[in-house]
């Protein structure tokens, strides 16, 4: 499948294709007027806010304030989806490059399809599994409210209807899409806390809506569905492509990681060479361990002689697995670094379920760092 649009490649005659331009040109813009509440500079960092009341929360959304919030995958770091400068805020408190998109969120699928053109695989997908974590790439409608910034310059949008019941009534109440990647530091570990995202990201942003925990403990599962003839898995994730399969046929795979990368070929977020990355390296599919190493252990017997042992799952459950994965990389870094370990080993995961979105953020955490 051919990839439109895409930040960073240029035509025959050396110019910037139309989705750099647009992209850059936007960021331009949101730049000329860059919102004064909790903009970096000299001096303290200001404070952020931990919240309970989403009343409050949505206030502050619809000021153009950046609010962390969570969903059933990870916490988001929302904006006003339509406000230039609020948008443009995402990228700056993350460190985030301009040409990786945004995902969108909306409290019901007919407010995410008057942004975008839903064919009927889209309906039937929204039908099955919104409120969820599926997110669609879709065609941006011409008339489409959503900054162009948020779809980096591009002429889809990927959308979602959350299953998190505080992230619903906060879209409800702020009556406004909201644009939300994971609420951390570009490339670092997804967060799953509040506390995460305090650790973070405090003093970058206005407020976090507490929220718990979240369930799923990866990010959604990406599906390109913006040629007519094909459907692409651009990113695994908390449903799985058997169950995509299963409602609308088969669904191909992305170009790989490495060659996205360097092209900035970007349909959706998540797809960095290197990203959900600690700050230890990460060795994928470990039969050993050594003294030095933290273990990522999954099932019921974890490798013998690692200087830290973190389990996603003794009993082997990939569901619970994926609600740990993230929190286990970061407790593992923390101490890590205290024990003055060398590196994380990875257990090796069964591809099964959730196991395939475990593998994704596995693999992009341990691949090679720009």
């Amino acid at each position: 499948m051919g990839h439109r649009g895409a930040g960073g490649r240029a035509d025959r005659r050396g110019r910037p294709d139309g989705g750099l331009v647009r992209c850059a040109a936007a960021l331009r813009q949101a730049r000329l007027a860059q919102p004064a509440l909790h903009r970096r500079g000299p001096g303290p960092p200001r404070v952020t806010l931990l919240l309970s009341d989403v009343g409050e929360a949505a206030r502050l959304l619809r000021e153009g304030a950046l609010v962390a919030f969570a969903t059933e995958t990870v916490y988001g770091l929302g904006a006003d989806a339509r406000n230039a400068r609020a948008v443009a805020s995402i990228f700056e408190a993350k460190g985030r490059p301009h040409f990786n998109p945004l995902i969108s969120h909306f409290a019901s699928a007919e407010a995410a399809f008057a942004e975008v053109v839903a064919d009927d695989r889209a309906r039937a997908l929204a039908e099955r599994f919104w409120p969820g974590p599926l997110t669609m790439v879709l065609p941006r409608r011409p008339d489409s409210r959503i900054d162009l910034l948020a779809g980096a310059g591009l002429d889809t949008l990927a959308v979602r209807v959350p299953g998190h019941p505080q992230a619903l009534d906060l879209l409800r109440q702020a009556g406004i899409p909201i644009a939300a990647p994971s609420a951390n530091r570009s490339g670092e570990v997804s967060p799953t806390t509040a506390a995460h995202v305090l650790a973070g990201l405090g003093g970058r942003i206005a407020a976090v809506l507490e929220g718990g925990a979240c369930a799923v403990g990866v990010e959604s599962t990406v599906l390109d569905l913006s040629s007519p003839g094909g459907a692409v898995l651009l990113r695994p994730g908390g449903v799985t492509a058997a169950e995509i399969e299963a409602l609308i046929g088969p669904v191909g795979r992305p170009i790989p990681a490495a060659a996205a990368a360097a092209t900035q070929t970007l349909r959706s977020p998540g797809l960095m060479l290197s990203h959900y990355a600690p700050r230890l390296p990460v060795r994928l599919d470990a039969t050993v361990v050594l003294a030095e190493e933290a273990l990522l252990a999954f099932g019921p017997a974890p490798l013998r002689g690692a200087g830290a042992l973190w389990n996603l799952s003794p009993s082997g459950d990939a569901a619970e697995a994926a609600a740990r994965l993230f929190a286990g990389l970061r407790w593992l870094d923390a101490e890590g670094a205290r024990l003055g370990l060398v590196g994380i080993a990875a257990m090796p995961i069964p591809a099964a379920g959730l196991g395939e979105a475990i593998q994704d953020r596995l693999a992009r955490a341990a691949a090679p760092r720009g």
